[in-house]
């Protein structure tokens, strides 16, 4: 199975007092790159989580964070009153009442209760619960199987568009196999028109074309280059049918062909060998656009 190597999966472990849920990312990377987030309490299970990661995933930049919620609820805030401060207005009050020789009237709660800093709201402080490994085991599977089965899916996309890419370029090299003798024929008419031209009256000798139509054809010959073309192109269709972690296969295979693309192209001095050269490059370049996407 071809597979991408960018995805996304999440899920949830419960146990009886805690809930561990899992949530792993995945984006292109040249290498196989793990980042796991974890809570304090957690922190001892970083290398075993990791290793949940390397057993399923051979690239990525893959990012995993785990949290760890109890099952009962808790309340965001709570009321928090502070009685000695109370004490102290009321006291405050009826000592200001007695120093400017007022009778000091029946303080209710009420008042004192609306007073500065009485009463209060306060965030509970948050408590990490450690979870057994059992649990976020889990977890952290259950995300992996959903990351791996959505790389999957687009790897399939991938690898389809891949054929056809793959189909494409088979089809241009097959021209340049087919223009190959036309244009030996077409270089050896060229060399007869330049002697002409050159000579004039003085008439062609047949040896003299034959000798420049052979150097100029020992110089242009791309047979090798298209052998090796069709080695590689078979080499490709093979890779893909096979399937698996095929991204780094696919990228040597890529750049052996453009080398031979590229070697077509400056040999070649025939326009029809110049531009399905021009379009094995463009052929090229979007296979190597989508193979950066593969596992």
């Amino acid at each position: 199975m071809v597979r991408s190597m960018t995805g996304f999966g999440r899920a949830e472990a419960r146990g009886e007092s805690l809930v561990v849920g899992a949530e792993a990312r995945s984006v292109n990377h040249r290498h196989l790159d793990v980042a796991v987030r974890l809570p304090r309490a957690l922190a001892a299970l970083e290398l075993d989580v990791k290793r949940l990661v390397t057993d399923r995933l051979e690239r990525g930049r893959v990012d995993l964070t785990i949290q760890v919620t109890p099952v009962e609820t808790r309340p965001l805030q709570r009321v928090v009153a502070d009685a000695a401060l109370a004490r102290e207005y009321l006291d405050r009050a009826r000592q200001l009442a007695a120093e400017l020789g007022e009778t000091a009237a029946p303080l209710s709660l009420e008042w004192v209760l609306t007073r500065p800093g009485v009463v209060r709201l306060e965030e509970p402080e948050p408590v990490e619960a450690a979870a057994p490994w059992p649990l976020v085991e889990e977890a952290v599977a259950r995300a992996l199987d959903e990351l791996v089965a959505r790389r999957e899916a687009e790897g399939m996309r991938l690898a389809a568009e891949m054929r056809s890419l793959h189909a494409e370029l088979a089809a241009v090299v097959q021209t340049m196999a087919t223009r190959a003798p036309a244009a030996v024929a077409r270089r050896e008419e060229r060399v007869r028109e330049r002697l002409r031209a050159l000579l004039g009256a003085a008439g062609v000798d047949e040896s003299r074309v034959l000798t420049e139509a052979a150097v100029w054809a020992d110089k242009t010959d791309i047979a090798e280059e298209l052998a090796r073309l069709g080695a590689h192109l078979g080499e490709l269709g093979l890779a893909l049918d096979k399937g698996g972690p095929l991204g780094r296969t696919l990228e040597f295979l890529l750049q052996e062909l453009g080398r031979e693309v590229n070697t077509v192209g400056s040999k070649a001095d025939d326009l029809e060998l110049s531009q399905a050269a021009l379009a094995a490059k463009g052929t090229l370049e979007r296979m190597r656009e989508q193979v950066q996407n593969l596992e």
